[in-house]
């Protein structure tokens, strides 16, 4: 029997599950593996490979398409794909094909797609009114996973996931050119490791920060305070926590002279001097000394911007007066030392000179003028002052949008504070005026086609050739974000169903609607992913260890974490991902020494935040709860139906189980290990006859059996 899908649905607030199926879903149809919205479009790609690694298979979809109710098997719609750009190869995937739109399948429930003709089926997703709602709660816990300075421990990370505690040498960190001088060190504990490796920056703190905010300030009812981290039910949604916890450690990056007094200059990064250093697994394995790099006024601008907006947010929160308070003095202290660099064109932009390894972590002189006008923003809204209004009605032809005269990815923090400045009381009415026409007319003359819905990309996520280089998953993330930030603001009425689509095919994208057909989020089989991310450069879930792969290592890496994606400009000799269309330049590896997969697989905690922001706009407070029969028996397992023809299903709270087939003579058909609280068991291959299912609790050796009646 071949466990072959995991997928998600809502199961009194657990929502993991099992499914076994004797054929593996086909690689030639993609469809998002976790699900749709009830009244989304919903189109399923299938793909005939041309060009590229895949290029000895071929495909040829049915003159019609099924999709099936996954547990009764009925055939609830059906229709005839329809060739995509009449039979040309996409140049982005090297793959030709067809679209599938099964839109007006809207009920809820689980479903697949099949095709009568070749036997081909999709993986099983859901259709309901809430089918991210756990994906997201998945890539938020990578940030937990993250945590510098703490013990990983149940139950709020998973047993295969926990560790002790890690760089007890960062609460006496040193300076890296005073490295023998025990008067330098500071207590520098605390933070986020920043991507695969285990290092701290305060400038790549930015974007992250703001994009986790404004997640949380646009959809605030999402995220509660049971997200099931230390601090859940402290009366605090856990998003706020979790952002805490970096903050705290942005706070010790302020300088701080021998009276502890500070000046506003900030540390820009800290780690460790060699690569072959504090590189084991788990993190609690690694002891080696770590160091800080020097002050930077991008580092400086940083701690100003992420706080002023900060403390916005934390001001509505009860109880965080006094955080709101630090946040607001750093802010100031950090803005007023940044100011006179700003003001001489003297801006500090070599400060990395790459002796803490990892980085390089500098901001050039067009980035901190763009992040300073981030700054004034919200240090206006926090304040009133006028000044930093007058800072940015000053400074916005500076910034590089309107130097360039052009929008990219990169700008998506920028472009929510100036779009929010339009709306202060008392904004400038110039700079309104400059802000809203210079986006309007970006929109509305659509350079590169990226502002409306375009047939262009099979896959249905067109974004332009440059995109696809190193992170780029990062950056499809913040084109979809850049869609509704100008929707959020309304800026050109007319467009934003355009915006709309293309932000929800990016999503599909990332779900598994791309040339590979894989969920680009680490190891998210328990949560409905067919084929997912199964290894990633990471140093804790690093080659040849216990978390290396998903599959074939003992526990995998934990999941969720967005993958770099696929990147043309990789450097290494493996093809894939090299000598591919640029939507292939892509493979499932960790290997780092002498091939580069960091280029490819590495995961960081900008790329998740972008993420985490653009899925925000697809989850809601809805409960979703996939049968009304669901009943509670001994142990909380129930088994149905009884008799079964090909199937049954195990429910109850399986984690830390074993489940048995056996027949009537004791004799083991199977065994399974679900991780979640529903297996829908394949038994379509077993004869006719009386069957025993027996699910033990590993942890209590409690045993729940029961007869089955196996039909013909």
């Amino acid at each position: 029997m071949m466990i072959s899908k995991v997928y998600t649905t809502l199961f009194f607030n657990i929502c993991i599950v099992l499914i076994c199926f004797a054929q593996t879903p086909s690689e030639f149809i993609h469809i998002d593996q976790f699900g749709y919205l009830n009244n989304a479009e919903k189109v399923a790609v299938i793909s005939n490979p041309i060009i590229g690694y895949n290029a000895a298979e071929s495909y040829t979809v049915g003159g019609t398409l099924q999709v099936r109710n996954l547990e009764s098997d009925a055939v609830v719609y059906s229709a005839a794909p329809m060739v995509w750009n009449n039979g040309a190869a996409h140049d982005q995937s090297g793959d030709r094909g067809w679209h599938f739109d099964f839109s007006s399948v809207t009920a809820s429930g689980s479903y697949y797609i099949f095709d009568p003709s070749t036997g081909h089926r999709s993986a099983p997703f859901e259709i309901n009114a809430n089918p991210y709602a756990e994906v997201l709660q998945a890539a938020f816990k990578i940030f937990y996973y993250n945590r510098c300075n703490v013990p990983k421990e149940q139950p709020y990370a998973q047993s295969n996931w926990t560790d002790g505690d890690n760089f007890s040498q960062d609460f006496q960190v040193r300076d890296a050119f005073d490295q023998n001088n025990a008067a330098t060190a500071r207590d520098m504990s605390g933070g986020w490791f920043d991507a695969g490796d285990y290092n701290k920056y305060t400038t790549f703190a930015h974007d992250v920060i703001h994009d986790l905010l404004t997640a949380y300030e646009d959809n605030p009812t999402v995220y509660t305070d049971d997200w099931n981290i230390p601090e859940s039910g402290n009366g605090v949604p856990d998003i706020l926590d979790e952002i805490k916890w970096e903050l705290d450690w942005l706070y010790k990056m302020v300088r701080v002279d021998n009276n502890g007094g500070a000046d506003g200059a900030a540390h820009i990064k800290m780690g460790s001097l060699t690569y072959a250093e504090n590189v084991q697994a788990p993190p609690s394995a690694n002891t080696d000394p770590r160091y800080y790099a020097p002050t930077c006024s991008s580092a400086s601008l940083s701690i100003a911007s992420i706080n002023a907006h900060a403390a916005a947010v934390y001001d509505d929160i009860p109880g965080m007066e006094g955080f709101v308070d630090i946040l607001t003095s750093d802010a100031l202290l950090c803005w007023n030392y940044y100011l006179p660099f700003h003001e001489n064109a003297a801006w500090e932009t070599d400060c990395d000179d790459g002796t803490v390894k990892a980085g390089p972590a500098d901001w050039d002189a067009t980035k901190q003028i763009g992040n300073a006008v981030v700054a004034a923003v919200y240090l206006y809204a926090l304040t009133g002052d006028v000044t930093y209004s007058d800072f940015v009605a000053d400074n916005i032809n500076d910034t590089e949008p309107f130097v360039i005269n052009s929008l990219g990815s990169r700008h998506v923090v920028l472009m929510e504070a100036i779009l929010y400045y339009t709306t202060l009381s008392g904004a400038d009415p110039t700079a309104v005026n400059t802000i809203l026409s210079f986006i309007a007319n970006q929109i509305n003359v659509d350079p590169g086609s990226l502002y409306d819905f375009y047939d262009f990309d099979l896959y249905r996520a067109d974004v332009p050739d440059w995109v696809y280089y190193w992170g780029s998953n990062s950056a499809k993330s913040n084109f979809a974000n850049l869609f509704h930030v100008f929707r959020k603001y309304n800026v050109v009425p007319s467009a934003n169903a355009g915006l709309l689509k293309r932000s929800n095919e990016m999503t599909h994208y990332f779900h598994g609607v791309n040339p590979l057909g894989i969920v680009y989020l680490s190891n998210m089989y328990e949560y409905g992913a067919d084929r997912s991310a199964n290894q990633i450069f990471h140093l804790w879930f690093q080659d040849e260890s216990d978390w290396s792969d998903a599959l074939t290592s003992p526990y995998g890496p934990a999941p969720g974490f967005l993958v770099g994606g696929p990147n043309q400009g990789y450097s290494g000799s493996f093809s894939p991902p090299a000598n591919q269309p640029v939507q292939k330049c892509y493979l499932d590896y960790n290997n780092w020494d002498p091939e580069p997969s960091y280029e490819i697989t590495e995961p960081a905690i900008y790329y998740q935040s972008a993420y985490i922001r653009l899925l925000s706009n697809y989850v809601n407070t809805a409960t979703v709860i996939t049968k009304d029969n669901i009943g509670v028996i001994k142990n909380c397992i129930q088994i149905h139906p009884n008799p079964t023809n090909n199937y049954f299903r195990v429910e109850g709270n399986l984690a830390g189980h074993t489940i048995q087939i056996l027949n009537a003579n004791g004799s083991v058909y199977s065994t399974l290990t679900p991780n979640g609280s529903v297996a829908v068991i394949d038994v379509s291959d077993l004869p006719a006859g009386m069957f025993f299912v027996r699910v033990q609790d590993d942890f209590n050796g409690n045993v729940v059996v029961e007869k089955i009646l196996k039909m013909n």
